[in-house]
């Protein structure tokens, strides 16, 4: 069984570069099944460290890392030469991240929050699943993701709400 990708698109790029070594989430995304997933995992360290920060400096470091991904993940992509390869997950990191905005304290809430930002990732409801097939470049491949994680937001505080 082979745990990493043999696609040959991946050839163009290098994890000594940083701009490659974060669109591909630190390596995770050149997983051989679900790299999306393994991508989402990997935020799960960044996440723990900056659930630590002041909300406000939180959403700063949302914000940057949002804007420096559109430019990451179109760097990464044009090096490539695909649109939105799989293994281009920084856009799960910052989903992810975005799902945990002031989330309540514990391991069941980060594994609830991993699990409503990949079923939307991966169900992409309306308007998500419109704005990955028509929004291209580095922004394209943000723009689902950020979408998918505010929806995961809004249904965790929810859920937070209710039940915390």
């Amino acid at each position: 069984m082979n745990l990493l990708s043999k696609d040959k698109a991946l050839l163009r790029l290098s994890l000594r570069n940083p701009i490659h070594f974060l669109a591909l989430g630190f390596g995770s995304g050149l997983a051989a099944k679900a790299p999306g997933t393994f991508g989402t995992l990997a935020a799960i360290p960044l996440y723990l460290l900056m659930m630590q920060l002041s909300f406000s400096v939180y959403i700063l470091c949302i914000v940057v890392g949002t804007i420096a991904g559109v430019y990451i993940c179109g760097k990464a992509a044009k090096d490539m030469q695909v649109h939105d390869h799989g293994a281009i997950v920084w856009d799960e990191i910052i989903g992810l991240l975005i799902t945990m905005i002031a989330a309540p304290a514990g391991l069941l809430w980060l594994v609830i929050g991993f699990g409503l930002f990949r079923f939307f990732d991966i169900l992409k409801p309306w308007p998500i699943r419109w704005l990955d097939k028509h929004v291209h470049a580095g922004f394209g491949i943000m723009i689902d993701d950020v979408l998918a994680g505010i929806l995961a937001l809004f249904c965790l505080q929810v859920l937070a709400f209710n039940f915390s």
